[in-house]
């Protein structure tokens, strides 16, 4: 079944949110509660405060880790050839695949979703 035109794009960012949601859980799973620092920040002109945050090695570890997720291989067929793609590759080939459809040059689009184990 394909979906009508009025697609949004918070619409298509929806198809993939469950593998950055799925990920970060996973992360914060192994996290301590000395994996974190409190930072003063300036919240207008006249309120100062705390913020509780990640250490920056965790951070900049969570950042890497992300992007390396984004290159795990998933059983989904690319568009020119190949059994499988990374799921950077999947996103973006979903995305140009949904503008030939609201383009008109193609009848219908139909998410490939992945699951990653």
């Amino acid at each position: 079944m394909a979906w009508g035109k009025r697609v949004s794009l918070c619409d298509f960012q929806e198809l993939y949110r469950y593998l950055v949601d799925d990920f970060v859980i996973e992360y914060c799973r192994r996290l301590q509660k000395r994996d974190f620092t409190m930072k003063n920040e300036d919240f207008s002109t006249n309120r100062k405060g705390k913020r509780e945050c990640l250490n920056d090695f965790l951070t900049r570890n969570l950042t890497r880790s992300l992007n390396e997720y984004f290159q795990t291989k998933v059983e989904i067929p690319r568009i020119r050839m190949g059994k499988k793609q990374e799921i950077e590759t999947l996103i973006n080939e979903e995305a140009l695949l949904l503008a030939k459809y609201l383009r008109n040059e193609r009848e219908t689009w139909k998410p490939r979703l992945c699951s990653v184990d």
